[in-house]
């Protein structure tokens, strides 16, 4: 009777060791998750309470993480479990925020950093932004359709 008892903690503790591995390959941060469709969204449950705050749906994993960083901090203080500690600023007026106060100061954060990691994508990807013309060169017919940026 005692073996299969020490087989099951042990099994249990195999099938919990092999979940935290899969957590840490879909989830690569704190308080994120990704939709089926590919969109990541950042939710935090408030102290105390059953309910949850909603922080956006986000492009990339590090934006939804951001917001994630930004509502715990205002949660729980300088002495909260941050994603990117090195990105908090100490604001003076982090105490008695409502929810609705902290899912505001959080999505801003969030969609800021949605938007520059999606317009650095974006020059990433084209190419063009990155090459100087040379303006001594008189363009021919072939290179000034593609030159042009509207």
């Amino acid at each position: 009777m005692e073996t299969s008892c020490c087989t099951t903690s042990s099994t249990n503790t195999e099938i919990s060791k092999r979940k935290q591995r899969q957590q840490k390959e879909n989830k690569p941060y704190r308080g994120i998750r990704m939709r089926k469709w590919g969109k990541w969204v950042a939710e935090i449950r408030e102290p105390n309470k059953r309910s949850r705050i909603w922080l956006g749906s986000y492009s990339s994993p590090v934006a939804a993480a951001r917001a994630y960083d930004t509502a715990v901090f205002y949660l729980r203080g300088p002495s909260a479990r941050l994603n990117f500690p090195e990105f908090m600023v100490d604001d003076i007026q982090h105490h008695d925020l409502s929810a609705a106060d902290i899912r505001k100061k959080a999505t801003e954060v969030g969609a800021r950093v949605d938007a520059l990691q999606t317009t650095g994508q974006a020059r990433a990807d084209s190419g063009r932004s990155s090459e100087k013309p040379d303006l001594n060169e008189y363009p021919s017919p072939e290179t000034s359709e593609d030159n042009l940026n509207f």
